[in-house]
């Protein structure tokens, strides 16, 4: 099977650890273990989240030259390189040497009328306490929304529109390489206004699942996987009734609300792909990839059928 396996930015630094590059490079080692074997007997495209990442980079640019601050089109390219680069050699100290790797710098077109440039709601960055939130707010200007108990940077997260790098992404799987690919949502670009058409970057980060839809779509995957660290789509999560969803349809899921800085993005995605292709998307724990694969655990989207409830 093809399958497109996209990490959650928990696979490379979880809630409230330090974003240094041994913790990154620790966590990225046990998501490598679990990926291992599904390269060994599929064909597999990694997509990986790079929230935190990314506002690490911005505040290092910060202190330096506060006025010649890096956008964050330049800070996502940073981002693909550097954990696509953890990836492949994590991977490749499990796999046999013969097997062939690839990161590819991924730029995604948006465009410049989409609405969510009129409200930013992607979380980017670590977490602050509300003093310091609304200190660096004055003096930076950024916009912050509460994530939990903490408060995160957040900036606009408009829709992946064509990947450009689509073409030699294909071309690598048809020749049996392990692709890594549109980190954090890709590299948000759009065209300027004019006869020219100019490509130029955006001030955005563009949603990590729905790029990661998007890529599966159009590399006709079997399976799409949104790893996280929840086991599964909850309803009523947080509350004594919340129970697990195990299988259910895009129809299905309509109508159930989900939260938007977090598994709504995921369980859309999954929509749109089981919708779009027919085939099935699925939502898991890192720990559980082997299993939501064969149909064992996590939420599995399929076009049709009813929800089916865990207990």
């Amino acid at each position: 099977m093809r399958i497109v396996v996209a990490l959650g930015g928990n696979a490379l630094l979880k809630r409230g650890e330090p974003m240094t590059a041994e913790v990154q490079r620790a966590n990225v080692k046990i998501a490598a273990e679990a990926l291992a074997p599904i390269a060994n007997e599929h064909q597999l495209v990694i997509s990986h989240g790079n929230g935190p990442q990314v506002g690490l980079l911005a505040l290092q640019g910060a202190a330096y030259k506060p006025e010649e601050a890096y956008p964050l089109d330049v800070l996502g390219a940073e981002t693909e390189g550097m954990i696509g680069y953890m990836i492949e050699q994590e991977l490749g100290n499990l796999l046999p040497f013969e097997v062939p790797f690839a990161t590819l710098l991924t730029m995604v077109e948006v465009d410049a009328g989409d609405p969510g440039f009129a409200n930013p709601t992607k979380f980017v960055g670590p977490v602050y306490g509300k003093a310091d939130a609304d200190r660096i707010a004055a003096e930076k200007g950024w916009v912050f929304k509460q994530d939990g108990e903490k408060w995160r940077r957040v900036v606009a997260s408009p829709v992946p529109k064509r990947i450009f790098e689509i073409r030699p992404i294909k071309w690598l799987l048809d020749h049996g390489t392990i692709v890594i690919c549109a980190g954090g949502g890709g590299i948000p670009t759009m065209y300027e206004p004019g006869a020219d058409r100019k490509l130029v970057g955006v001030e955005a980060v563009i949603d990590k699942d729905l790029c990661s839809e998007l890529l599966a779509r159009e590399l006709d995957a079997d399976l799409f996987v949104m790893l996280t660290d929840a086991e599964a789509v909850y309803i009523d999560w947080g509350k004594p009734t919340q129970k697990p969803i195990r299988r259910s349809s895009p129809a299905a899921l309509a109508g159930i609300q989900f939260a938007a800085g977090s598994m709504g993005p995921k369980v859309e995605a999954a929509c749109r792909f089981a919708a779009a292709t027919g085939n099935l998307a699925a939502i898991g724990a890192l720990k559980d990839l082997g299993r939501i694969i064969a149909g064992e655990a996590g939420t599995t989207v399929g076009p049709k059928g009813s929800t089916v409830y865990g207990s």
